[in-house]
């Protein structure tokens, strides 16, 4: 719980920095709200894709390789300890002044080795790879999303005569401007992770959203800036962040690789690209949700926002627990300690499932009453009012599914993780399309519930068939 509790807030703090975004537009107009909520799903559509992949194969990379340097510097202890009890062996056969002597300087031997192995910060080469490759990944994703944002839209339904179109323009190109920001500072989430350290990403992802709330209604509507204000104030947030992370993180890994050969990217690479499949088919499914519900019009698609980031915001507390569980696993089967594996899997799940029910019943008392805090529109409440149920009731679906994520991820189970996860978004796609067709707005939130539903199942299936990483359960 030490990990998994702050790692959930951590996680969570960023969708409820999203939700004050949420509610401050809303007082703008629906018309507004609907533009970012497209623009805020295109976002989070290309970075998931970029950065995602990243996250999950840096924190059991980092895990593996943090378990096996303490190994190391144990036995380095060990050794000089050793050393220490055979020097005192030898006064027996030297004299009182040379005992003296060579105890002493073996005695500051080994305290100095003990110092230095504890002051020196550690060399753990997924580090360096996973920030390089961040920091590339977050350029790319700004140079696309300012060069391709008016296609991309029009891919999403909003039209190029849509009252919807200019602001949601002018959010998803100010905004993407912090992508290198968002993923560098994702990427070194996953190295705090690894290291089993989820308090520092909570404290400077909580020090920035404050920073985010504080400039939101400053830029949008002491300046005027609206839509674009909230952008900006997001953007200013997240490089806020990723200084703090990138100071803490300095001063206990060494960023510089010795040479080039030490980068790992061909193994970055390789379960990557397994994740990369995963992740597309994954936010492909909420995207081309989102898409749907801006084609039902601005008022529907301001009504889907509200309830997206409520839902997403919830559901990433059960995230904390899925990356708290993966830390543990990754380093567990790095030992082949099975027996801690399948305590640290059961436990995480029994976690999930009564934080499931939990959010539930608060969601169920609280978003009703809370949803005018987000918008005063009549036809944007009745919509709200319809999605209510599937929020709430989906929580602890959402909670097992992403828990069996991060216990798969611990596994380094990452070719299941990519393949079970194409056949879930093929079937739920096919359901998005169809029941959007014919329902609208509610056959939408059937349909994400299928699609969470089927996740938790697929999940479910690879631990309770005991198969792949899971086979000594068989035993």
């Amino acid at each position: 719980m030490g990990i998994a509790v702050p790692g959930a807030l951590a996680l969570m703090a960023d969708p409820v920095a999203s939700l004050v975004d949420t509610a401050f537009i809303g007082h703008i107009g629906p018309v507004e709200l609907g533009a970012v909520g497209v623009s805020i799903a295109v976002f989070n559509q290309v970075s998931r894709i970029a950065i995602f992949p990243l996250v999950s194969v840096t924190t059991s990379f980092v895990a593996e390789e943090d378990a096996m340097s303490n190994g190391r510097d144990k036995d380095k202890i060990n050794q000089e300890n050793k050393r220490a009890v055979s020097d005192s062996e030898m006064e027996e056969l030297i004299s009182p002044e040379e005992a003296s002597a060579t105890t002493s300087k073996s005695s500051f031997e080994t305290d100095s080795c003990e110092v230095s192995i504890e002051q020196k910060r550690k060399n753990i080469p997924s580090v360096s790879t996973a920030l390089l490759l961040g920091g590339v990944l977050g350029l790319l994703e700004t140079l696309l999303l300012v060069l391709s944002a008016k296609p991309i839209l029009g891919y999403m339904g909003v039209t190029p005569d849509s009252a919807m179109m200019k602001p949601a323009l002018q959010y998803l190109v100010l905004r993407s401007l912090g992508a290198p920001a968002v993923l560098l500072s994702l990427a070194m989430q996953g190295v705090f992770r690894g290291l089993k350290d989820t308090k520092t990403p909570l404290y400077a992802t909580v020090a920035g959203d404050a920073i985010n709330i504080v400039l939101d209604p400053i830029f949008m509507f002491v300046f005027q800036y609206g839509v674009r204000g909230a952008a900006i104030a997001h953007v200013i947030s997240q490089y806020f962040i990723a200084s703090i992370l990138l100071w803490r993180l300095w001063l206990h890994i060494d960023l510089l690789p010795p040479s080039l050969n030490h980068l790992q990217f061909g193994r970055f690479l390789k379960n990557g690209f397994l994740l990369l499949a995963r992740v597309i088919a994954a936010t492909c499914c909420v995207t081309l949700s989102a898409s749907m519900a801006a084609r039902l019009g601005s008022t529907p698609m301001a009504a889907f926002q509200i309830c997206l980031q409520t839902w997403l915001a919830c559901s990433l507390l059960a995230d904390g627990l899925a990356f708290a569980g993966q830390a543990i696993l990754a380093s567990a089967f790095a030992r082949k300690d099975y027996p801690k594996a399948t305590a640290t899997a059961s436990r995480v799940l029994q976690l999930a499932l009564v934080l499931g029910l939990l959010l539930s019943v608060l969601l169920g008392i609280g978003l009703r009453m809370g949803s005018r805090l987000f918008t005063s529109d009549q036809g944007v409440l009745h919509h709200i009012y319809i999605g209510i149920p599937f929020v709430c009731l989906t929580q602890p679906i959402n909670a097992l599914a992403f828990v069996f994520d991060g216990i798969n991820y611990g596994a380094s189970d990452f070719g299941y993780a990519a393949y079970s996860m194409v056949l879930v978004a093929i079937v739920s796609i096919i359901c998005i399309l169809t029941l959007a067709s014919y329902s609208g707005f509610t056959g939408i939130w059937v349909a994400l519930v299928i699609y969470m539903s089927l996740r938790m199942f697929a999940g479910f299936w690879r631990i309770g068939t005991a198969r792949g990483p899971w086979a000594f359960l068989r035993s």
